[in-house]
């Protein structure tokens, strides 16, 4: 990395979904450090919440790795356009769809639009998450509950569905699961549900298409600083964020990325049904 990153973070918090804007250090999404290689050339992505966060981080990564990218996510336009604008640095098309992907309806224009501009897809990254912090389920509404599953497990089986008949040999599909999948938080618990079963579904997806030479993985991440921290989380809970993880911090967007790139590139064709954990220390079964 190109500078120091923050061991903590000040108590903060904002509304729901978060934006970099207000964000307390800002995280590092790679916009300076990641050096592309040529890894991705000529590939096509799709990255589901990928205006910040990890999927802002894997953008970049793919772009400077030779890849056009779409970007779906859900209002955040000033981030969305800040993302894009590195991708189109690097030279690379870059195509945003905002849209809310709980909304079946919505997640099935997205994978048309990227074989309308790409004409194909190579790589989906279902990355695009909800969570909110609740001590009891009784502060879990029935609303938030489907909007959990809907956001988070229903967007990405439509999805994948959509991309796999444009599929060709070598193609990825890479899915964002969590360090909560093993170790779920109380606090968290439809949210690591969720996470949980993204792990198994994209194990099932390895298997099912192996025939096809369609790869699926997933990506464990630890406590990674994101919009999505101060927007779901207390701010006592914010401040502490991080610290439980043996490597004492919470962990930048851009230490994701080389995962993606890794999991994504023809260097991994002989990975599938794998689950890479990046959690800072934590082991994952």
């Amino acid at each position: 990395m190109s500078s120091p990153r923050p061991e903590s973070q000040p108590a903060q918090q904002q509304s729901v979904p978060g934006t970099l804007g207000e964000m307390d250090p800002k995280p590092d999404h790679g916009e300076e450090s990641y050096k592309g290689s040529g890894r991705l050339t000529g590939k096509a992505a799709v990255i589901t919440g990928g205006d910040s966060g990890i999927g802002r981080a894997v953008a970049i990564a793919f772009a400077r790795e030779g890849a056009d990218v779409l970007i779906s996510y859900l209002n955040e336009h000033e981030d969305a356009q800040d993302t894009a604008k590195y991708v189109e640095q690097a030279g690379r098309k870059c195509v945003l769809v905002p849209g809310d992907i709980s909304d079946r309806a919505h997640c099935k224009t997205i994978i048309p639009k990227a074989v309308e501009e790409f004409g194909k897809v190579d790589i989906l990254v279902n990355n695009a998450a909800f969570q909110m912090s609740h001590p009891t389920l009784d502060e879990v509404s029935d609303e938030e509950w489907d909007y959990t599953l809907a956001t988070n497990l229903t967007a990405m089986f439509t999805l994948c569905k959509a991309a796999i008949p444009h599929m060709q040999p070598g193609a990825s599909i890479i899915n964002s699961s969590s360090v909560n999948s093993d170790n779920p938080s109380p606090d968290l618990a439809p949210y690591a549900m969720t996470k949980g079963a993204i792990a198994n579904f994209t194990a099932s997806l390895a298997q099912m298409y192996a025939d096809k030479g369609i790869r699926a993985n997933s990506v464990a991440p630890g406590p990674v600083w994101t919009p999505l921290i101060p927007a779901t989380m207390p701010p006592e809970k914010v401040e502490k964020f991080g610290q439980q993880a043996p490597l004492g911090r919470a962990g930048q967007p851009a230490e994701l990325a080389p995962v993606y790139v890794l999991l994504a590139s023809d260097e991994a064709s002989y990975v599938s049904g794998a689950r890479i954990a990046v959690t800072g220390g934590t082991p994952i079964l």
